[in-house]
C-alpha cells in the first residue's frame, strides 16, 4: 500500500517540477524589447554618429546632400514618433533625434 501512495506522490511531484521548468524555459525565452525612452540618445562625438554626419537638429548641417524637409522623423531607418527621440537601425541600441539628420537619410516610401 505504501508502495502506491509512494508512486503517487513522485509522480505529482515530476508533474509540478516538468510545469515548474518549462514555464521558467517560456518566461526566459521571451523577447526582452527595450522602450524608446529607455535607449541612451546618440551622441555627436559617437564614432558611427561621426562616420554618417549624424546631427542632432537637421537645420544645422552644412551638408550638401540634405534636402529641404529631410529628417530622422521622415526617414526610412527611423522606427520613432514625430517628435523627441526614437529607435534607429542604423545606430542599434541607441535613439535618435526625430529633427536629426545624417547623411544615411532615406525617405519613407
Amino acid at each position: 500500500m505504501s508502495n502506491d501512495k509512494e508512486l503517487e506522490s513522485r509522480r505529482q511531484f515530476l508533474k509540478i517540477a516538468g510545469g515548474t521548468v518549462a514555464a521558467a524555459a517560456m518566461i526566459g525565452a521571451l523577447p526582452r524589447t527595450a522602450r524608446a525612452a529607455d535607449l541612451p540618445h546618440v551622441s555627436p562625438d559617437d564614432p558611427t554618429a561621426k562616420a554618417l554626419g549624424y546631427v542632432e537638429d537637421a537645420n544645422t548641417t552644412k551638408d550638401a546632400k540634405r534636402k529641404a524637409g529631410d529628417a530622422c522623423a521622415n526617414c526610412q531607418f527611423y522606427s520613432g514618433g514625430a517628435s523627441g527621440y526614437g529607435p534607429c537601425q542604423l545606430f542599434p541600441g541607441k535613439s535618435v533625434n526625430a529633427k536629426g539628420w545624417c547623411v544615411s537619410h532615406s525617405k519613407k516610401a
